[in-house]
């Protein structure tokens, strides 16, 4: 069931104000003790309320989206707010612009509640990296809520915003989304505007949705994408209509990764209820394919490589001259040292150090371009995958999640934590958790810019297992 059409039906037979609804999941943030709230957009959103329930007043006609209240990720520029990426260094800096994908939703009429938690820069794999405190899980408080998107992937599932806007870099919208037990997309990279976010790695950010419904997605994602002069790698696409999502029929073969599912690393529930859902899918006569793909250690090492590399570089503005909270030295090479060391958390500091190394001379040969290299033979072994099935189908997470601080005493377990979503996020292609299958969900994967397929299978898979 769509949350959106649901309560644009409530507004717009009288049913509810939109007053009322923005000012209950307002409270629903301000009491919850999940750690998801960076800053509240309370003001804004009671206003633009009020501008909806005039308008239904006057016997207008309200869009789909309009006055429906969504969270956005404290990495998102949202002119005069706070935008912080949820660390020490930014967290006095106000947006004085805001991002394509955000606007585009606010000319919709959607409400912005709440900038919400996550690592901090997006650096994590728990939204443990943070000062505003872990976040917690859902389900369960004394997990991680999965990272970095982790507040909201939390916010949807608690329904204190109807939908979130996430971000996903290696897996930071898939993976809470699995951990929370709610549908997150990573769309086709380029689909939709990257302008306006603080950027991580910058040739696999990509911005999208966490909801509780496949149309949920399908609605706000329809809304987000398109070009965007101000970022060069976005690129036209069609609309997805609601009817084409609903029948499944084109696709006849899914394929997916033997070697995933053969891992030592896999816990063996998830094992065993991914094969029952493969075993599922084949009793309604589509075809079954396994595939041979790079050991999952190998992706990990890739994506790493050249996403340090990246934020290395795309973070290296943030000295405390033009952006964050400058800490005065004896000179400015001082200056810069001293802000950075004492303003960055450890992770991001392990990331850019990781970066710089692999930047560097007598490195870069050996290390960066290797990892280039490897991204190509990876988006060559999708291509050549996707001429044999429609869809391909793996596990998000290869365990449950962890409990709050587990993490943190050993990063490599968490960036091995990504082994299952990091191959497509170098591939660049549209990939949807589904909250079913296995404890932390499925993944689906189609080519690129075939991200209505995506929703297609996801609407068979919600009747089929």
């Amino acid at each position: 069931m769509s949350n959106i059409r649901k309560i644009h039906n409530q507004l717009q037979n009288k049913e509810i104000s939109c007053l009322e609804l923005i000012k209950n999941k307002l409270d629903l943030l301000k009491s919850n003790t999940h750690h998801t709230v960076n800053s509240l957009l309370d003001n804004t959103a009671l206003a633009l309320a009020k501008k909806v329930d005039a308008k239904i007043a006057n016997g207008e006609t309200i869009g789909l989206l309009e006055g429906i209240p969504f969270g956005i990720k404290d990495v998102y520029m949202v002119q005069g707010t706070y935008t912080t990426a949820s660390s020490d260094l930014l967290k006095q800096y106000k947006s004085s612009y805001t991002a394509t994908a955000i606007q585009k939703l606010l000319d919709a009429g959607a409400i912005p509640l709440v900038k919400e938690n996550g690592d901090s820069f997006g650096h994590g794999s728990s939204s443990e990296n943070t000062i505003f405190g872990a976040v917690k899980n859902a389900i369960n408080p004394d997990l991680v809520a999965g990272g970095s998107s982790g507040g909201s992937a939390v916010n949807v599932a608690k329904e204190y915003t109807v939908f979130s806007i996430g971000g996903d870099t290696g897996g930071s919208i898939r993976q809470p989304a699995g951990y929370n037990n709610v549908y997150g997309l990573k769309p086709t990279y380029g689909r939709v505007s990257r302008f306006g976010i603080l950027a991580y790695a910058s040739s696999t950010d990509c911005v999208g949705p966490i909801a509780k419904s496949i149309e949920d997605i399908r609605i706000v994602l329809n809304t987000m994408s398109g070009k965007d002069v101000k970022d060069q790698t976005t690129y036209k696409s069609e609309e997805i209509a609601k009817e084409a999502i609903l029948n499944a029929n084109e696709i006849k073969t899914v394929g997916y990764f033997k070697n995933f599912i053969e891992n030592k690393a896999i816990d063996a529930k998830v094992k065993a209820d991914f094969l029952a859902s493969i075993e599922k899918i084949k009793a309604t006569g589509i075809t079954v394919k396994e595939l041979d793909f790079f050991e999952s250690d190998t992706l990990v090492s890739t994506y790493y490589t050249l996403a340090m590399a990246e934020t290395a570089s795309n973070l290296s503005r943030l000295d405390g001259t033009n952006y964050g909270a400058r800490i005065e030295g004896d000179n400015l090479k001082d200056t810069y040292a001293i802000t950075r060391s004492e303003n960055f958390s450890e992770e991001t500091k392990r990331r850019i150090v990781g970066g710089n190394q692999v930047l560097s001379q007598g490195f870069s040969d050996e290390i960066y371009l290797k990892g280039l290299n490897l991204r190509d033979q990876i988006s060559e072994n999708f291509e050549k995958d996707f001429k044999e099935v429609d869809i391909i189908l793996s596990p998000v997470t290869p365990n449950n999640p962890p409990k709050i601080g587990d993490s943190l005493k050993d990063p490599l377990a968490m960036y091995l934590s990504d082994a299952y979503t990091v191959g497509f996020s170098l591939g660049q292609l549209p990939t949807l958790t589904v909250p079913q299958g296995t404890a932390t969900g499925l993944q689906i994967t189609a080519a690129k810019n075939n991200d209505e397929l995506v929703l297609k299978f996801a609407n068979f898979l919600k009747d089929t297992i």
